[in-house]
């Protein structure tokens, strides 16, 4: 497997727990916190859009 390329969200501030974003060569979407860097989430583009679009959305 090749070495993943962890780059910290544009959201996450310096002093705040930063989230970290992986891609995959398969197209698999990986997602990390520093405090806790073991626990990957995995998902795909699209699931990862749509939880986005919910979270920017003013209607939650």
């Amino acid at each position: 497997m090749p070495e993943l390329h962890w780059q910290k969200s544009t959201h996450s501030r310096e002093a705040s727990a930063c989230v970290y974003v992986a891609a995959t060569l398969a197209g698999t979407i990986l997602l990390r916190e520093r405090d806790d860097p073991e626990v990957i989430l995995t998902t795909g583009p699209r699931q990862l859009g749509t939880l986005m679009a919910a979270l920017r959305s003013p209607h939650r």
